[in-house]
């Protein structure tokens, strides 16, 4: 039974990493598709490739995600809630694809943890939550919304004699580079939580001791189910992220991207945050649009967005801690 409950575990991650790739594949690559810089085919095979790569970069979320955030819980109890944890943030994963909100799928597995964890009775790291996901929470679409209208001012003036149509060419090229960057990141930042996610599973199963280094094989299986789940295509999502908030051309495509990675690099090897890529981009879209005119941005699409982030922790939990009460009556 405990061999089964890891594998179907296991599964369930993998099968979140999935939701995950396809929910957030928008973010890498809504803004190149949306300018024309890239197809929709090519642009997802690259951010595919991408986040494979990124996930090999660095495993400090991981650890934060393994470690900092709830007690590694044991035995049986232990499996039944980081199961019910996948559950709370695959059903709002889910539930935020269908109605094409660019919600955190970061967040409903953080979400999903608490709530899951203080339905089994395992104890939080408050201090965990607080440090690394609340305040990054609101930090980071704060630094997005003004290093994105910072770079596109700066862009502005240092092209503001350029020929129009050539700048808007060569952005257009550097786009590929900048959406890259953004999938290198998304790699970096969300395969990485997965990974934490099966290192718990392994050493409640007692396959792996606490502080192990992260098996080879989860890298692969972690990163090789985002890159899937990406291929895929979240095209609701991108809609709302490519054209909702702003029509977007080339030069502020790369503006946006090129403040989404920058972020995402820092947070991942500065402070080893779990940050969200969609509150992230989707600022910087924001902040990006903001130097038009301040009511280019559609900003009743924005209040919409900025909703659905403040209650997917607390959605996502309630939902896993229903998940873990349903897995105890079941089986434990």
């Amino acid at each position: 039974m405990d061999t089964f409950a890891l594998v179907v575990t296991i599964a369930v991650a993998l099968f979140f990493t999935y939701t995950n790739g396809f929910h957030d594949s928008a973010n890498a690559i809504a803004t190149s598709v949306s300018t024309r810089a890239l197809t929709p085919r090519a642009a997802l095979a690259m951010a595919a490739v991408m986040n494979l790569a990124g996930a090999f970069l660095g495993s400090g979320v991981a650890k934060t995600v393994s470690e900092g955030l709830i007690e590694t819980p044991e035995g049986s109890t232990g499996m039944g809630i980081l199961f019910a944890a996948l559950i709370g943030a695959i059903v709002w994963n889910l539930i935020t694809w269908y109605f094409g909100l660019p919600s955190s799928s970061s967040h409903a597995l953080f979400g999903g943890m608490v709530g899951a964890a203080l339905a089994g009775g395992t104890t939080v790291y408050w201090h965990g939550v607080v440090d690394k996901i609340v305040i990054p929470m609101f930090v980071s679409p704060v630094v997005g919304l003004l290093a994105g209208y910072l770079v596109m001012t700066a862009i502005m003036w240092i092209f503001r004699k350029s020929n129009p149509h050539k700048a808007k060419r060569g952005f257009r090229i550097a786009q590929t580079v900048s959406a890259a960057g953004m999938a290198l990141g998304h790699g970096l930042q969300d395969a990485q939580k997965t990974m934490g996610i099966v290192v718990m599973a392994l050493v409640i199963a007692d396959v792996e001791d606490y502080g192990d280094p992260i098996p080879v094989w989860v890298k692969i299986a972690c990163a090789l189910m985002l890159s899937l789940g990406t291929y895929a295509g979240g095209w609701r999502i991108m809609r709302t992220l490519g054209r909702k908030i702003i029509e977007l051309d080339p030069p502020q495509g790369f503006a946006a991207e090129t403040t989404g990675a920058s972020i995402m690099f820092t947070t991942a090897f500065l402070f080893h945050a779990p940050i969200s890529t969609t509150h992230v981009i989707t600022s910087a879209i924001m902040g990006v649009g903001a130097t038009k005119r301040v009511n280019a941005v559609r900003w009743g699409v924005a209040k919409n967005i900025i909703l659905g982030w403040f209650i997917t922790m607390p959605a996502a939990a309630a939902v896993a801690a229903v998940s873990f009460w349903i897995v105890n009556l079941a089986f434990l």
